[in-house]
């Protein structure tokens, strides 16, 4: 598949850091109408009646899936399944400018598991920019002090990390696959192989299933339909886009968007207060990703 342009892939990186920081609010209110699977699967089904169409009219008659395509593929849709669901269930406990902060700590997790994975950069080179980046996050989880919005910051952040975890490995897993898949085909697999494990568990998490559609309120029906076309159609597609062109190491810096609109938007949708602790955090958070970016800058120009 062609390579996309650095400059096409930056600026289909910035799009997609903008709409997920919207998209953190999004989830927020969604859960306030529908339940934590019921919100992934929507999200996912919706999502999906996008783009299986669209790849079809545009490539499905080109692609064909190896037996090690579909393997790879299924895997990586447990990086989406985690990502969707940690973080969602992590927004019942903690705030939403509170995990948009804890997004910005991606690009480190990402260097991190970079690292020790794929070994690109030693962790020696990585390991102090992640420790400055994992005090803020501890700090605008509560950790020390009054605790932020939410019923159980602390819990809510360790979920809201596991999330980027899951995320970081689908970025560095995505890059191989995209050798010789289209974004868009590896986009729509990975969707769909992450949406059946989440049929079971509409039994056991339900709030649509059982109060009806009629009780649902418009804000829910139209936070809903932002993250189906703009932070799960849209979004990834444009970020696994740009990971093609620049990698997951350059991408994960895009990531330092969320946070800001994260937080813009959760005081002024959801009135969230935005106090000391959540920017001390984030200057934290980005200082700890300036730091790897600054050694693994170093490293490469030592050699």
């Amino acid at each position: 598949m062609e390579k996309p342009t650095a400059f096409a892939a930056y600026a289909a990186l910035t799009i997609s850091a903008l709409v997920w920081g919207g998209s953190i609010v999004g989830q927020k209110l969604a859960l306030g109408a529908f339940s934590t699977v019921e919100t992934s699967v929507l999200r996912g089904v919706g999502a999906l009646a996008i783009l299986i169409p669209l790849w079809w009219w545009t490539e499905g008659s080109r692609t064909t899936f190896t037996t090690r395509d579909l393997r790879l593929l299924s895997l990586l849709g447990f990086g989406v399944l985690g990502n969707h669901l940690l973080t969602l269930f992590g927004l019942r406990y903690v705030g939403a400018s509170t995990a948009g902060v804890i997004i910005g700590a991606s690009p480190v997790i990402t260097a991190l598991l970079s690292s020790l994975f794929v070994r690109d950069i030693p962790f020696r080179t990585v390991a102090a920019g992640c420790a400055v980046s994992f005090a803020g996050v501890a700090l605008v989880s509560g950790v020390g002090g009054s605790a932020p919005s939410g019923e159980n910051p602390w819990l809510g952040g360790i979920l809201v990390l596991l999330g980027l975890v899951s995320w970081a490995l689908y970025s560095i897993g995505g890059r191989q696959v995209m050798e010789r898949l289209s974004p868009l085909t590896v986009n729509w697999t990975t969707l769909l192989f992450s949406l059946l494990p989440q049929i079971p568990l509409l039994w056991t998490d339900q709030k649509l299933l059982l109060s009806g559609p009629a009780v649902v309120p418009f804000s829910g029906w139209l936070a809903l339909l932002y993250l189906i076309v703009f932070a799960t159609a849209l979004g990834q597609q444009a970020w696994l886009y740009g990971v093609k062109g620049v990698g997951p190491s350059r991408a994960g810096v895009f990531v330092n968007l969320i946070p800001v609109s994260a937080l813009l938007l959760s005081a002024l949708v959801l009135d969230e207060a935005i106090g000391v602790r959540e920017v001390v955090g984030i200057v934290l958070i980005l200082a700890g990703v300036w730091l790897v970016g600054w050694q693994s800058a170093r490293l490469k120009r030592a050699d």
